[in-house]
């Protein structure tokens, strides 16, 4: 008998001791653990590290001064409004420019149909949240946008990945994934997909297979969520046509300001079937009771005022010349034997390793060397991806962008010569969803 046990008190595990709550969380909760990714980019955020890693929008591009004097008369003309609670569906002004914006992409919708988020991210966790049961499945690309998966997990959902190429979706994979699932008896809730300049991939939905893609699900009888930060970022023409233009009834548009004018602001929104878009803003008054009155406002003075389609422009063109140095560095410094896709607009490009390469394992090297990039492991919900990494060219500078490719190539050339030497480079297992922070999203 212990000391413990003879004083008539229950011996403490080792994970009390840690935390004393540790028996006492949701089973939902038990996943929730910080990765070791975000550790590593506490080293990797110094300003002497290259990062190729984080999706952070270039938010000095905007017109700073003309959107703090927007913020201050905002507050000096309305703040009674602005600093009031809100509707929990949001601003109706806002909700009507919101659909003047998506018509840019070929949607004809009322106002009445969108529900103003916390950013698109709390947009997927409501949608989740009406959905999902645990055990149900959720169908995504492989690889997937990090939040999703992280979101999804914290459901409990069974995530089961369809294959992609430089098209996007493969049609054939998800209507055999379909029937393989349906055969089984697993109920599928709905297909998340990130069409447009796909995150993390980089690659987009062709308009045959956007066609595909809504018979199959039609067919089927699943729902998509649509989601699409980056659909107005292209560098050559118009804005791809939307799922939801071609479907209203079975598609749940997720758009975002993020990306188009700040994150900071945290406005996102989520276009939804009626019946949904009831349950929407039950579930977002149970979250929140309101979003903030102040960032809706905000946002739409700056939408009523200021130039935005011009302001859109000029982020096309700034990631579009980073997006050309980072292929040009790729193509010149890369060891011949790495591949990469090259995206027509948005964010990423994703690139494949040489057969017998880790990109996470190689991470805390690359780290060593001041460069940084997302192992592929994050984007899948069992850890695959070994592989591929994340490469954003959205924040650094053109020269920074080369100098991070240039000390990146150096890291791989010498894990190629070690597999080439011993049989296999550094390696590690992978096990669950790896997700690294918000500003590496």
């Amino acid at each position: 008998m212990t000391e413990e046990q003879d004083h008539g008190q229950t011996p403490a595990t080792q994970g009390s001791r840690i935390d004393a709550y540790v028996d006492r969380y949701a089973a939902r909760a038990t996943g929730m653990v910080a990765s070791e990714i975000r550790a590593l980019f506490a080293v990797a955020s110094r300003p002497e590290v290259v990062s190729l890693a984080g999706g952070m929008p270039y938010v000095t591009a905007l017109p700073l001064d003309m959107v703090g004097e927007l913020v201050s008369d905002l507050v000096t003309r309305r703040g009674p409004v602005a600093l009031q609670y809100g509707s929990g569906q949001g601003d109706p002004h806002l909700r009507e420019q919101i659909c003047e914006v998506m018509r840019l992409e070929g949607i004809n919708a009322g106002a009445n149909d969108v529900v103003v988020t916390v950013g698109s991210q709390q947009a997927l966790d409501l949608i989740t949240r009406i959905f999902i049961d645990p055990g149900d499945v959720v169908l995504a690309e492989g690889p997937s946008y990090v939040g999703a998966l992280g979101t999804f997990a914290a459901y409990q959902a069974k995530v089961v990945h369809i294959a992609m190429d430089d098209q996007g979706i493969v049609p054939e994979s998800l209507a055999q994934t379909i029937y393989a699932l349906e055969t089984a008896g697993a109920p599928i809730k709905f297909l998340y997909t990130i069409p447009t300049f796909h995150n993390p991939g980089g690659v987009t939905l062709n308009i045959a297979r956007r066609q595909q893609v809504l018979d199959i699900c039609q067919r089927a009888g699943i729902l998509i969520i649509e989601d699409n930060p980056y659909g107005l970022l292209g560098f050559d023409g118009e804005p791809m046509r939307a799922l939801r233009a071609d479907n209203p009834d079975g598609v749940v548009y997720l758009g975002s300001f993020s990306k188009t004018l700040a994150p900071g602001f945290r406005v996102g929104w989520a276009l939804a079937p009626h019946a949904i878009r009831e349950k929407l803003v039950l579930a977002m008054e149970s979250a929140v009771l309101s979003h903030s009155s102040f960032t809706q406002l905000a946002v739409g003075q700056y939408l009523a005022t200021q130039p935005w389609h011009e302001q859109i422009k000029s982020f096309r063109e700034l990631y579009r010349e980073r997006r050309d140095a980072l292929l040009d560095a790729l193509e010149s410094l890369m060891p011949p034997e790495v591949t990469w896709t090259r995206p027509g607009g948005g964010f990423f490009v994703w690139a494949t390793l040489p057969e017998g390469l880790d990109s996470k394992a190689i991470l805390p090297r690359a780290v060593a060397e001041r460069v940084a990039f997302v192992p592929g492991t994050g984007f899948f919900s069992d850890g695959s991806g070994a592989r591929h990494m994340r490469l954003s060219y959205c924040y650094p500078a053109p020269d920074r962008i080369r100098e991070g490719v240039r000390r990146l190539a150096g890291v791989i050339e010498q894990e190629i010569q070690l597999r080439d030497t011993f049989g296999t480079a550094s390696a590690r297992d992978h096990l669950g969803v790896d997700t690294p922070g918000p500003d590496l999203a």
